[in-house]
């Protein structure tokens, strides 16, 4: 979980560079903090012609015809002016070092967020949308990263100023000092107050910001279709609502926040002035002197700057209190089981035998998706799963990668159970084609090769095998053709061949083709089934389909109804048995026969 603890155990990590970095700004706080104390010197002993020990010590370096008021006040120019120079170069150097420290902890952040992206089940991700779970690594990791940068780099300067300023305080006048003091935790704990708000605005703009990031995405991802369905409008709508909750939330969170911060200013400035008041008063009735009211004066806008500072970082403590709560809700998010540790029961010969048993699945209480379902892949086999829309065909299938974890039943590779298995190593093996394959704004070479090592000749041969060769060596530049988002640039068909290509390239044990010719013309099907026969020879391969020619290419077919088995044989069986087969398919179909005869209804 994300806590101080552990921001602190992060921050030890850069021990060395954060060392070096608070001994800079001690000294840079040493620089500083004298230069104020100057000014009684140049009102008491120079201006009111009250020498005394500040004098002689500028005798040293003063020759002698310089040793008159305006040689004075020029080296005590020149002195504070090097004094500023130096404290301000120490100070950016040290601000570096903990920039730094402040942006590889952030990181360390963001590396177990997205570590954790990796593990999360699809039905959280199905349920907060990617929008949502994105928005986090963006505005929450941000609001971390502004408190850990402003809390590393200035606290500590702030703080020592703020002591260093008091001890001054006291040593000219012990009253003055004391009463300083006093203010300081009391202005620090009315803002305490003030800031627990903003913790609250804060979480509230936040989570209305992945309302809207949500939404864009789904809009985004949709666009084609909304347009195409003249409802473009209306999604935007929708987004310009969702824009205007960020807006109010994003107006209260900004003008309250501020107001806090200007609120516990502002008690400090009463303080300041009441302190003012107080120094005029001990000129007056004590043996407090011109230049060292002056010199308190300069100390008290001397701290201001730190006391802003500490207020800031009190406020952005609560923002990021509130973002690492968000966090941490999205750390505990359940994880999809990998069994690290599982067994890898596949051989070299590419044996990958498929047992399901008394499989029940639901995605919620109301209605099971899969009802007691048994069937049979057997290794080298083409296997298709027919039957109506809602099924449980695609259920299956995420239930065979390890996608969704069955309620009951059993489902066993090579006669191991899947929750004594590396799914690891088992979807290493396995390779999916969907309908709609997913595709990136890249080029065609990487998303054929999804970042793994092919040769250009590996490549252009899967493309061969996919039957997209002669469309895609006419594009401009060849494999490095950036194909634009979600492949626009291709027809659904080229798609689909191209993710066929990928699957090739990979060279499973176990092929899964969901819908994948659906998009083909018939002729294109036709060829690429041919080139396939050959690729799949000796291969397990589980064929998802509605189109005849595609479920003829099986061996056994399986007709799920309602969650279960309800016919299984090959097609000629099935097209002469009464069932939803013939329903589907027709009247009987020579084996032969290339043109499906498929009955509406």
């Amino acid at each position: 979980m994300l806590n101080w603890q552990w921001l602190v155990q992060q921050a030890k990590s850069h021990k060395k560079r954060l060392i070096t970095a608070n001994l800079i700004a001690i000294l840079a706080t040493l620089v500083n903090v004298p230069i104020p104390l100057l000014m009684p010197l140049m009102v008491d002993e120079v201006l009111l012609d009250q020498p005394g020990s500040g004098i002689s010590l500028l005798n040293h370096f003063l020759p002698e015809d310089w040793q008159h008021p305006t040689g004075y006040i020029f080296l005590v120019l020149v002195l504070v002016i090097v004094m500023r120079c130096v404290a301000q170069a120490l100070n950016i150097y040290q601000s570096r070092q903990f920039t730094l420290a402040a942006k590889s902890i952030t990181y360390s952040i963001r590396i177990k967020l997205i570590d954790k992206l990796g593990l999360i089940s699809m039905r959280e991700y199905e349920i907060r949308g990617s929008g949502g779970v994105s928005s986090h690594l963006v505005t929450d990791v941000e609001t971390i990263d502004n408190f850990i940068g402003t809390t590393l780099s200035k606290f500590i300067v702030g703080f020592l100023t703020i002591v260093g300023t008091a001890i001054i305080l006291l040593w000219i006048d012990w009253r003055l000092g004391l009463f300083i003091l006093l203010v300081n935790p009391i202005v620090v704990a009315l803002s305490r107050a003030l800031g627990a708000r903003v913790k609250d605005l804060k979480k509230k703009e936040n989570r209305s910001f992945e309302k809207f990031q949500q939404r864009l995405v789904d809009t985004l991802d949709g666009l084609y279709q909304l347009r195409a369905a003249n409802r473009e409008r209306e999604y935007l709508s929708n987004l310009k609502v969702s824009a205007e909750a960020i807006r109010h939330d994003a107006d209260k969170y900004a003008w309250q926040s501020e107001a806090a911060s200007r609120l516990s200013f502002l008690m400090f400035l009463i303080g300041f002035e009441l302190f003012r008041a107080m120094a005029m008063i001990m000129v007056m009735f004590s043996d407090l002197t011109i230049g060292q009211m002056f010199a308190v004066f300069g100390y008290l806008w001397f701290m201001l700057s730190p006391v802003q500072e500490l207020l800031g970082i009190q406020f952005a403590w609560f923002s990021a209190k509130a973002a690492m709560q968000r966090l941490n809700a999205l750390l505990l998010i359940e994880e999809e089981p990998r069994n690290a540790n599982g067994k890898k029961p596949f051989t070299d010969d590419r044996r990958f035998d498929v047992k399901v048993r008394n499989l029940d699945f639901s995605y919620d209480e109301d209605k099971k998706v899969l009802n007691g379902l048994s069937l049979h892949i057997p290794s080298g086999k083409r296997v298709a799963l027919v039957g109506a829309s809602g099924g449980g065909k695609s259920t299956l299938i995420q239930l065979l990668l390890g996608l969704y974890q069955k309620d009951s039943g059993d489902i066993k590779f090579n006669d191991v159970s899947i929750e004594d298995i590396n799914f690891d190593a088992t979807r290493s093996r396995i390779a999916v084609v969907l309908q709609q394959p997913m595709l990136f704004n890249d080029t065609l070479r990487n998303n054929l090769s999804l970042g793994r090592d092919y040769t250009d000749q590996q490549l252009w041969q899967a493309l061969d095998i996919a039957q997209l060769h002669d469309v895609t060596s006419k594009l401009t530049n060849g494999l490095d053709t950036p194909i634009g988002r979600q492949g626009i640039r291709l027809s659904g068909g080229q798609r689909q061949r191209l993710a066929i290509g990928r699957m090739i390239l990979t060279d499973p044990d176990f092929v899964i083709l969901d819908e994948a010719t659906s998009a083909l013309d018939t002729a294109t099907e036709s060829a690429l089934h041919l080139a396939l026969r050959t690729f799949l020879a000796d291969r397990t391969t589980l064929i998802v389909a509605h189109r005849l020619s595609a479920v003829k290419q099986a061996d056994l077919i399986y007709v799920l109804e309602d969650g279960e088995v309800s016919q299984q044989g090959t097609h000629l069986d099935l097209v002469n048995a009464d069932g939803l087969y013939r329903t589907l398919y027709g009247s009987v179909q020579s084996p032969d026969s290339s043109d499906p005869i498929v009955k509406q209804g």
